[in-house]
């Protein structure tokens, strides 16, 4: 898939639920993986001609993992004229060494979130974008299905009032076959990941079973999507429906 046609479909995400506004400056949360990567590549591209003219910047929340080296994506931003903040932290010790977590992945998920939250608030922006896709959305719902008992899923927009910083997950529209197919056609820096949790994560167990059973039901992710959009579950009520 090449940028046009991947930011049209980020556009139509941005305009359907009313994600940019004029002044807005939009921080990228960029962990070297390959969705906040096609995410930051598309945003660039979108301020170019997107009414509400917003500010773009790139902010990676470094963990402490070993072997993780940013400097590809450093150079990525000064080609695509975003300015880039690296922030170093001690989640990786406190979560695996300090408190030696069973279940890490929670704990890690909502550190990380926090420390985001505070660097962009520093570098004066005023919302947070981030790099969920339409097979994150479909697997979230699944696995607040079947771990919690209850039909939820992250929404669209989502205010947070203690740090006065609003996220938007302008990629919803974007499978994640098509995330790979921009990495690829654009050549984009990932870093891979070397957190020990990365491939045996509940999110994993899912994914493989919503592949197992497509197998059967080609359209049982747009059926899921669908119905998560159709309801709608808090937060997903289009603007444009208004």
């Amino acid at each position: 898939m090449d940028i046009d046609r991947f930011t049209g479909f980020v556009r139509r995400c941005v305009d359907d639920y009313g994600m940019l506004e004029s002044g807005d400056c939009v921080a990228v949360g960029v962990s070297g993986g390959k969705d906040s990567l096609a995410l930051l590549a598309s945003l660039s591209h979108l301020r170019r001609f997107h009414p509400s003219c917003f500010g773009l910047r790139a902010v990676t929340i470094d963990m402490g993992f070993p072997d993780m080296d940013f400097a590809p994506i450093n150079q990525l931003c000064g080609e695509l004229d975003v300015p880039y903040t690296v922030i170093k932290t001690d989640i990786r010790e406190v979560i695996f060494e300090i408190r030696k977590e069973e279940n890490p992945c929670s704990l890690c998920s909502k550190m990380r979130r926090g420390a985001l939250n505070d660097a962009i608030v520093a570098i004066g922006c005023n919302k947070l974008a981030l790099g969920h896709h339409f097979d994150d959305a479909v697997e979230t719902f699944l696995m607040s299905l079947m771990f919690e008992g209850r039909l939820n899923c992250f929404k669209p927009v989502t205010y947070m009032s203690r740090a006065n910083v609003t996220q938007i997950r302008p990629m919803l529209y974007v499978a994640e076959e098509a995330v790979e197919s921009l990495v690829k056609a654009l050549c984009l820096p990932v870093v891979l990941t070397t957190c020990p949790e990365d491939k045996a994560s509940k999110r994993r167990e899912v994914k493989t079973l919503i592949a197992s059973l497509s197998a059967g039901y080609p359209d049982l992710k747009n059926k899921i999507f669908g119905a998560i959009s159709r309801l709608p579950l808090d937060g997903w009520g289009k603007r444009r429906d208004c």
